[in-house]
């Protein structure tokens, strides 16, 4: 679960920005469930499981943006439940 985050935030930071939350979580019963995925967590993704994966951007003094999409993981790869566009519109 760390290295996920680890990924996630290097490609933030080399775009110029960082976010200071956590990447995600487990999807369940409950709005956020185990695992949390972040760079403090000592979880692991385990087969089967559903989390999510929302990074943040935030620009200070004007906004910011999370966007989430939805993964199963499986044995040997993970899969994007998300179906909507993967596009930015301004």
């Amino acid at each position: 679960v760390k290295k996920v985050d680890a990924v996630a935030r290097e490609m933030i930071k080399k775009a110029g920005y960082e976010f200071i939350h956590s990447l995600g979580h487990g999807v369940g019963l409950d709005v956020h469930e185990s695992p949390v995925l972040s760079f403090k967590s000592k979880n692991k993704l385990i087969e089967n499981s559903v989390v999510t994966i929302e990074p943040g951007v935030y620009i200070p003094g004007f906004g910011g943006v999370r966007i989430e999409d939805i993964y199963h993981v499986l044995k040997d790869k993970v899969v994007n439940l998300t179906k909507s566009e993967q596009k930015i519109c301004i």
